[in-house]
């Protein structure tokens, strides 16, 4: 089976964003340790910093924006009610009003560790990732700029809510903050920053912030200066968390299935006990000064592709002008038709560009971006995109570019309307900008914007002198960009109401018996199975997954490369549509359509309304039966698959998996299994033809062997017929013959990778299994990994590796099991500090071999039982993974009947039963470990097997 790609897990840790986990690394929680936790310290006693009022005031209605409603607490804080009855879970989400802005000269980091903080319990919840677990919650935290918030995702239950509420209320005040947890969590955090750092574009936008501000906090990174983060003293510490992590400065919001008045009482009841604060919040007042002169900075690290970063200053997220710089930025990045893309995309100065506004509390930043190969010279892509910029004033965006810009915008905002949790967590970006309601605000402005506003905000903000890239140049009248103030928000908003509330859906009960229920199965002429599953949504939103199979073991020798770039090129044009009028026309429609393939597969994916779903799969089956295959398009393909295959070349994240996944892989070059090197992937993208490209399309697509599942809010009788009508008659060319990918026995090996100049290393270990998930050890291995490593926070490696220890930001397991081979796999993997090579490596031995040796506590079965199956709930809550679900079981022959199954046989297991599933199939002398980092500097690794 394929490994975790782990650097798109790590993505979020390359982001400006400082995230508690990350991604897929970040996997759901698990039970406690056996071992018993060490004595909890004394709480952090906030002191008295008010009183209760003598005769308690209920909660005030404050204000209600399209079906948000907004009251207030006689303590000052502020609650927001988002009821949505179409899903079974509810998010709870706290922002306070406090991040890197706040931040004084050595605290810089300070909101982020105290993120981390916050999940180290108080003395009514001691061990919080254990709580989470056992409510089966998707939890995390993040950090930004003017906000931090906390949440959970959790099953629609009075019981997971008022849990929920009476842990941010007492994380709130009595959290420990203590000496020795910041000892431990200062390291972890210290490895994320580490991980950051292996980014050169990453490091290079935080060069530029830095350089583009020359004393306001938005030019400091989130994740803190290395040396605050390892000297902060505790003091220091708590006395920040006492001074902002109160009621008056804080938001609540729920979102999801809850009764709003019942809510309201129990929110009131738990979080009025906390008095509201006499200190006085100080209003930060450090404003950054008008840019005098271009400014230039330059970054030299080891790397494999050059980047080119440009920052201009722009005006506050709630200023009028924000929204006609989004749409100026989308006409200067969208693709293929934004005018960097044409300028340096197409004429091979760059393999990509992007860009985007950081909208923020007081005046933000556009950042533009490029990546260029190292074979291309930087100085001519550097001059093409200043000259696109400059010359914006003599060649203003026309309205096509506006209307398309605008579409595209308006189309993401009005899909994520559609998803109450998305918009409860969204809430928290605008809350931190100054208020919530800013988020309505925006969508009506951005509607709003014209060709001349684009134009005039170009003039006024995107010039040579406001931005940083370039040189200092003495002129005798310098033209400088004066950014306006933040308007004053109660006056901006005073009788703001929005839109009328989106419809609500029905509440729909995702277990499996109720899913099958709902289900329609069918066939076409063709050989396409189609799983319908109509019911209704808010928003009238519905998904659709579509799968097609082709080719076999034979047929597909040497052909991975061009089966890629041939599914890569079906959105580029089609006989009646160019790329951008695909792009326009699926922005028209508010569809979110995704396209991906290999050589042995299709897939597809689609999110839109009820109304426009027959033209969207009208539009994806053109897609898909007449696609051109235009020249002018491959190239460009070609270059961005390059230069990301350069980037990867001194990645240790890549090395590692690359190295791994080869070890257990030992297919013939030219298999469709087979794992390629960079360099093997560079030479066979250099020498792919459009030619080869068009034949693979020619020679393989088609709907014969194939799968489509609709969920959500659709008629079924018209999807049916329509898909009759689409692809009845689609007829594959060759016949298919699934590839195998049986079970691969390989020696255990121990490698070290050396990747110099990184300051974040990769740990991957696991062994593979000669089984199928229908083997009757299989739920016992599922929940054992559940408890291992594939926990929030607490599961075996991650309470030992992460928690005790402090040696990684993300750790965890995972086990898979193929439903049609007997091939599995389990793999644990880890981020880590290169000097502490050894240290990991010996605890992950260490708790691998407690584990096979002691099994699990009935205790830890019993909340990993509850936490695991209440996770399972929760993802079956989400229709785009019910309808991926019902697609792959079409071809694999089952229903949700099985899924039933196997979560009743997990809850009868018992912790014999488990460790003995785990001692038979996972010897600790047959596990591969590879590891990827700079251990030059430090003492040698664990010697190679």
């Amino acid at each position: 089976m394929p490994l975790l790609t782990i650097r798109a897990a790590l993505r979020p840790v390359l982001t400006a964003a400082a995230l508690i986990l990350c991604g897929t690394l970040a996997v759901p929680a698990a039970p406690a340790p056996t071992s018993p936790p060490a004595p909890a310290p004394a709480p952090l006693k906030k002191p008295a910093a008010g009183h209760a009022p003598a005769a308690h005031r209920p909660p005030v209605q404050v204000t209600s924006v399209e079906g948000i409603t907004e009251w207030a607490l006689d303590n000052g804080l502020h609650v927001l009610l988002f009821p949505d009855t179409t899903k079974q879970t509810i998010t709870v989400n706290i922002t306070y009003l406090v991040g890197s802005r706040n931040e004084n000269y050595g605290e810089t980091g300070m909101a982020h560790l105290l993120e981390h903080l916050l999940f180290k319990g108080t003395p009514k919840h001691p061990n919080i990732p254990q709580e989470q677990t056992s409510h089966g919650a998707r939890p995390n935290g993040s950090t930004w700029f003017d906000r931090t918030n906390y949440f959970e995702t959790f099953s629609a239950t009075d019981e997971n809510l008022r849990w929920a509420l009476d842990l941010e209320a007492d994380r709130m005040v009595h959290s420990f903050i203590a000496r020795k947890d910041l000892d431990s969590e200062m390291t972890v955090v210290r490895n994320e920053f580490e991980a950051g750092e292996n980014s050169p574009d990453a490091v290079l936008e935080e060069r530029v912030l830095s350089t583009a501000y020359l004393w306001h906090n938005y030019g400091h990174s989130t994740i803190g200066a290395r040396a605050d983060i390892e000297n902060v003293p505790i003091e220091r510490l708590q006395a920040f968390w006492r001074n902002y992590y109160q009621p008056d400065n804080a938001y609540l919001l729920v979102a999801g299935k809850f009764d709003p008045a019942k809510t309201l009482a129990w929110i009131d009841s738990t979080f009025s006990a906390i008095p509201r604060p006499t200190r006085k919040l100080q209003a930060t007042y450090t404003a950054e000064p008008t840019q005098d002169g271009e400014r230039d900075v330059t970054l030299r690290r080891v790397g494999d592709v050059q980047a080119l970063a440009v920052a201009y200053h722009v005006p506050s997220a709630s200023h009028p002008d924000a929204a006609a710089v989004q749409v100026l930025v989308h006409v200067l990045t969208n693709a293929p038709a934004g005018r960097l893309y044409k300028a340096l995309v197409e004429t091979k100065k760059a393999s990509s560009v992007s860009g985007y506004m950081q909208p923020l509390k007081e005046p933000g930043f556009v950042m533009l971006d490029a990546e260029v190969r190292q074979e291309a010279p930087i100085g001519e892509a550097r001059k093409a995109l200043l000259d696109t910029v400059d010359t914006l004033g003599q060649q203003p965006p026309s309205k096509e570019e506006v209307e398309r810009a605008k579409t595209a915008l308006v189309k993401n905002i009005e899909l994520m309307l559609n998803s109450a949790d998305r918009v409860g967590l969204q809430m928290s970006e605008f809350i931190g900008m100054g208020d919530w309601r800013l988020f309505f605000l925006n969508r009506d402005r951005i509607r709003a914007v014209t060709p001349e506003d684009v134009t005039r905000v170009s003039a006024a903000y995107f010039k040579p002198s406001n931005r940083t890239v370039g040189e200092f140049l003495p002129t005798p009248k310098p033209d400088r960009a004066e950014i306006p103030a933040p308007p004053d928000l109660a006056s901006l908003l005073k009788g703001y109401k929005g839109e009328p509330a989106i419809a609500q859906g029905e509440a729909f009960d995702p277990n499996p018996a109720n899913i099958e229920s709902r289900t329609t199965r069918s066939a076409l002429a063709s050989g396409m199975k189609l799983a319908l599953l109509p019911k209704k949504t808010r928003g009238d939103t519905v998904v659709a997954s579509m799968t097609f199979r082709f080719g076999d073991e034979q047929s597909l020798m040497n052909k991975s490369t061009a089966a890629d770039l041939a599914a890569d090129m079906l959105r580029r044009g089609t006989s009646k549509h160019t790329r951008q009028q695909i792009n326009d026309e699926f922005d028209r429609l508010k569809a979110r359509v995704q396209i991906a393939g290999g050589p042995t597969s299709a897939t597809v994916s689609v999110e839109t309304v009820r109304a426009n779903l027959p033209a969207a799969m009208r539009l994806v089956a053109e897609i898909l039966r007449t696609p051109t295959f235009p020249a002018a398009e491959f190239e460009p393909l070609k270059q961005e698959n390059l230069a990301a295959i350069e980037q990867q070349k001194s990645d240790p994240q890549f090395l590692g998996q690359n190295a791994y996944e080869r070890h257990f892989a030992s297919w013939p070059k030219g298999d469709v299994r087979y794992v390629s090197t960079a360099d093997e992937s560079l030479a066979e993208y250099k020498a792919a033809t459009l030619e080869e490209t068009r034949r693979f399309y020619t020679d393989f697509y088609g709907g014969s062997n194939a799968e489509l599942a609709v969920v959500g809010d659709f008629d079924a009788k018209e999807i049916a017929a329509l898909a009759g009508e689409l692809f009845g008659d689609w007829k594959s060319p060759r016949a298919f013959t699934r590839v195998p990918r049986p079970f691969q026995d390989a020696a255990a090996v121990n490698q070290n990778i050396p990747t110099p100049d990184k300051a974040n290393a990769i740990f991957i270990a696991g062994t593979s299994m000669s089984l199928r998930d229908d083997d009757p050890d299989y739920p016992a291995l599922v929940l054992g990994n559940y408890m291992m490593g594939g926990g929030f926070l607490n599961s075996r490696l991650a309470a030992r590796i992460r928690q005790k220890e402090g040696l990684s930001y993300g750790v965890g397991s995972r086990f898979n099991a193929s439903p049609l081979d007997k091939s599995a796999s389990f793999t644990t993997f880890a981020i880590y500090a290169p000097q502490n090579v050894m240290k990991l490596e010996a605890a992950f031995q260490e708790e691998v071999a407690r584990a096979l040796k002691d099994g699990f506590t009935p205790q830890e079965v019993a909340e990993a039982k509850s936490g695991f199956l209440q996770n399972a709930k929760v993802g079956r809550a989400q229709d785009p993974g019910i309808a991926r679900t019902l697609a792959s079981d079409l071809f694999i022959g089952r229903t949700f009947a099985w899924d039933e199954g196997i979560e009743k046989k997990i809850a009868a297991l018992t912790p014999d039963e488990i460790v003995s599933a785990m001692r038979r199939h996972i010897d600790p002398s047959r596990i591969t470990i590879v590891k990827a980092g700079d251990f030059g500097k430090t003492a040698a690794p664990a010697p190679a097997k």
